[in-house]
């Protein structure tokens, strides 16, 4: 019989508050060790932890983001183990009554839909960092960390595959970042998986799970479960039996391996935490927090697909980071309102939809295709220069504004995309100039005389006569060697529209 894995995740995202949970003390990252660690953080004696409202705030926006139940009341409980960067002897987290719970969240691999169901999401204080390195064999302790604020987001076992947990790591990494509720760092520590995986043959009971902890890269999370899943079929075929676990994954070795057994929830002897009042939230203050909420990727997404008509991998990408979709609606929103239809008609549509269509229609088309554009570029050109420079798009040198001016050159056929990408946009890259004081300085306004246009196509086709009588036996491969002619001669600044209708009319003719 077939074996089956299942997977869940424990997915434990940094809350972007500027205090800790329960102090007013930093969360800033990189302060030297112990500078943000404060008496509440330490529980030193007389202190009493006080709940920062703003994560509560962020957890509910959480759950109205994965559609889930939002608990009217939930309590804090002490979470009771000895570990040095414990400093309390116990952690403040939930237990039986989360903030959030039972929701979902869909995925997509190999072009196939699925539901990942959320159990719960709670709030913790994260603990402090234990330091191995440059201590002469010896172990330090920072504190910083500890207090910082966590929501620990649990997932169903709903998952079969390595591809399936990296996808709803990804999209939770995505989520987090969208809502700003967390800056998604995943080197920094603001976002960590662990991963629970077992294995079954199809058809009988659940195996025993192994939980591969603190895994904080989609590569390496991958690899460790790839590997945890054959380390499982492998014992069991031998006849052995899988004991729980909790492990590490060493990606030096891509292997796994047991760090102790897997404590179970009465280990930890949960109880309420009796310096913390229950948490209650009503329904005026989750209205609240939906008034404020951003429109969510899912909705943006089918939004711009039905209503902008992208294709679905043009909407992925806009929709995968709130920064390119706030880029490219403002890109968007300058070309409309800067866009001289006419001339976008005549550059953006040809000659048979122009005469097959009434105005508006034309007029539709014409602003349909500036948005495409726009997609096109930010996806294409944009990308790869940021991509290649190692910068966000917010970091991007080219504003909104004058990348949108760049649109607006090409739409109203000032310039081809050739020139627009070879020439106008690596002096925006560099300099400070909008496109069309480039062009006039370069002279690069693209000419659109047919007259012109025409005596060079005649010179062309006389010059080769041999590659004439190529394209009219049958070889239409050779018409690119045409327009390269032309575009050469003519210094790219022919309109590769007029180029391609004339050539064809003279070589048929």
């Amino acid at each position: 019989m077939e074996w089956e894995t299942v997977i869940g995740l424990e997915i434990h995202t940094q809350l972007a508050t500027k205090s800790k949970i329960f102090s007013g003390a930093a969360t800033a990252y990189g302060a030297e060790p112990n500078t943000q660690a404060c008496a509440v953080d330490l529980g030193l004696p007389g202190v009493l932890p006080v709940l920062n409202a703003e994560a509560v705030r962020m957890a509910v926006i959480f759950g109205l983001a994965i559609d889930a139940e939002i608990a009217p009341y939930s309590v804090f409980a002490r979470k009771n183990y000895f570990y040095p960067d414990l400093p309390k002897g116990y952690q403040i987290s939930q237990f039986e009554l989360p903030i959030v719970g039972n929701g979902h969240l869909d995925i997509e691999v190999d072009g196939v839909s699925k539901r990942i169901g959320i159990t719960r999401a709670h709030l913790e204080e994260d603990a402090g960092k234990s330091l191995h390195e440059d201590f002469h064999g010896l172990t330090g302790i920072d504190l910083n960390r500890a207090g910082t604020p966590l929501l620990e987001i649990v997932s169903e076992p709903d998952m079969r595959s390595a591809e399936d947990a990296v996808a709803y790591a990804k999209k939770i990494h995505e989520l987090v970042q969208w809502i700003e509720i967390c800056d998604g760092n995943m080197q920094e520590g603001s976002f960590r998986c662990d991963v629970n995986v077992s294995v079954h043959r199809k058809g009988e009971p659940l195996g025993t799970r192994r939980e591969i902890k603190n895994l904080n890269s989609f590569k390496f999370m991958h690899q460790a479960i790839e590997y945890e899943t054959n380390w499982q079929i492998d014992r069991l075929e031998a006849g052995e039996t899988i004991q729980q676990a909790t492990v590490l994954f060493n990606p030096d070795t891509g292997e796994t391996r047991a760090m102790r057994s897997k404590e179970e929830a009465n280990d930890y002897r949960y109880f309420p935490d009796p310096d913390l009042l229950p948490v209650l939230i009503d329904k005026a203050l989750i209205a609240e927090i939906k008034e404020t909420m951003p429109e969510l990727p899912g909705n943006m997404k089918w939004r711009l697909v039905e209503e902008y008509l992208l294709d679905h991998e043009q909407a992925d990408y806009i929709t995968s980071d709130r920064r390119v979709a706030n880029f490219f609606f403002d890109v968007s929103s300058f070309v409309d309102s800067n866009l001289d239809i006419e001339k976008a008609i005549r550059t953006l549509l040809n000659e048979e939809e122009i005469s097959q269509s009434v105005d508006f229609m034309q007029r539709d088309v014409a602003l349909g295709r500036t948005k495409l554009l726009v997609a096109n570029w930010i996806m294409g050109v944009l990308a790869a220069q940021l991509n290649k420079d190692n910068l966000s798009i917010a970091q991007s040198p080219i504003s909104p504004q004058r990348f949108g001016g760049l649109i607006l050159e090409i739409a109203h056929g000032t310039i081809n995309q050739k020139i627009a990408k070879e020439k106008v946009f690596p002096k925006m890259w560099n300099g400070t100039a909008s496109a069309d004081e480039i062009i006039e300085q370069e002279g690069l306004v693209q000419i659109t005389d047919t007259g012109a246009i025409e005596a060079i196509i005649d010179k062309i086709i006389a010059d080769n006569p041999g590659q004439v009588e190529q394209y009219r036996s049958g070889k239409d491969k050779v018409f690119g060697f045409f327009v390269g002619q032309v575009m050469k001669e003519m210094q790219g600044k022919a309109n590769p529209g007029e180029v391609n209708k004339m050539l064809k009319e003279k070589l048929q003719g």
